[in-house]
């Protein structure tokens, strides 16, 4: 088992605080293993959809980092609830700096 932790706060506000995870584990992964409401990860974590979209909590955002163009792309398919801390959760994997990570899972798109 690995020693990292993240902090999830779902579409219905509960907070999951999930440990013991291992270096490389991706958050959508870790959503749907533990039952966090919100996360769907309709392609299994290929950044081809955007069910596993979360806001990086600010004071994350710099360790976390920009998307790649790919997974801008597949942001924009969520543009109505889009903001600026917005990442897929399939594209974040846990690394030692990320311990103790903190994000919300985004609201579903209407579109």
């Amino acid at each position: 088992m690995g020693n990292l932790t993240v902090i999830m706060t779902d579409v219905e506000g509960k907070v999951h605080r999930i440990g013991n995870l291992d270096e490389g584990r991706n958050l959508m992964e870790t959503a749907k293993a533990n039952g966090v409401a919100g996360i769907y990860g309709d392609c299994g974590g290929g950044c081809a959809c955007a069910t596993c979209h979360v806001y990086v909590d600010e004071q994350w955002w710099a360790k976390v980092g920009e998307p790649d163009d790919i997974e801008g792309a597949m942001l924009d398919m969520v543009a109505d609830v889009q903001r600026p801390n917005s990442r897929l959760g399939c594209q974040i994997r846990m690394r030692p700096e990320l311990d103790g990570l903190s994000v919300t899972v985004a609201p579903s798109s209407a579109a």
